[in-house]
């Protein structure tokens, strides 16, 4: 059994490095207001950039290919939402600066926000060797991940259910926990209602960093910055489930394609 402080300094290092790639994007994005590459505005930096890590992060091993693809998944997710939220009919946020990588209004790297969030699950799952206990059906995580992402969409035009589908989910994950080595073999276990609600935090404590640097403004910061609502972290907290769920099917389909395969078969962890 590892001290306390060793094991408290040990969980710190891996949460750091789970954090890498998200931590880069936000050294670019406040980079990005000093240094450029020429010829290319601010946010096209920012996609050139991001890309020259993911490239680099790929290349050292520090992700894998699985890790890849399962970003590129949440690119693809998190660019759909966006070309949704900044419809000037919806206008539920703004990118202020012009972009010529870009689809319509919105910037390519704003996918990179919701790839960091899934490269921090992909690599806290693998470096704290979390395991999950008493999950929900495969079936009942899905559908609540799925009708999450919907209304995120259909809340503009119809009753929105986000409080409805929380309630969905702390039922159906009332007896789920997430358990984690810390340091050595010591494993903690967290309930994944207070794991959802803790990453939803975080993630709005960077938001309302992001939103200072001028990543993305808000309809109330258009006149200057102001800290984001706190009804965000609601937001935040069910898109981070939409990640978990997906990471966490992702992971049991592989892991049941090893089962099946041939013993001499090797599989990348995702």
């Amino acid at each position: 059994m590892p001290s306390p402080l060793r094991e408290a300094l040990t969980f710190a290092a891996k949460l750091l490095a789970s954090c890498g790639f998200a931590g880069a994007f936000f050294a670019i994005l406040l980079a990005s207001h000093h240094a450029r590459i020429p010829g290319l505005t601010r946010y096209d930096t920012i996609f050139v950039a991001c890309v020259a890590v993911q490239v680099a992060l790929v290349v050292a091993r520090v992700e894998t290919r699985d890790e890849l693809a399962v970003l590129c998944l949440f690119h693809g997710l998190g660019l759909a939402l966006e070309l949704w939220k900044t419809d000037p009919r919806i206008a539920s946020w703004a990118y202020p600066e012009a972009a010529h990588l870009a689809i319509g209004r919105v910037p390519l790297y704003s996918g990179f926000m919701y790839a960091a969030v899934a490269s921090f699950i992909c690599q806290a799952w693998r470096r704290f060797a979390v395991e999950l206990h008493r999950p929900p059906p495969p079936a009942l995580m899905l559908g609540l991940c799925a009708a999450i992402y919907i209304n995120f969409f259909t809340h503009h035009l119809m009753p929105d259910l986000r409080w409805p589908l929380t309630v969905g989910v702390v039922i159906g994950f009332r007896a789920t926990a997430a358990s984690f080595v810390t340091a050595g073999t010591v494993r903690r276990r967290l309930p994944m209602v207070v794991w959802f609600a803790g990453v939803g935090l975080a993630i709005w404590l960077a938001e309302n960093l992001a939103t200072a640097g001028g990543a993305w403004a808000y309809p109330d910061q258009r006149l200057g910055w102001r800290a984001v609502s706190l009804g965000k972290i609601h937001a935040w907290a069910l898109l981070v489930i939409v990640s978990f769920v997906l990471v966490a099917e992702l992971k049991r389909r592989k892991a049941a394609a090893y089962v099946r395969g041939p013993k001499t078969r090797r599989l990348a962890p995702i």
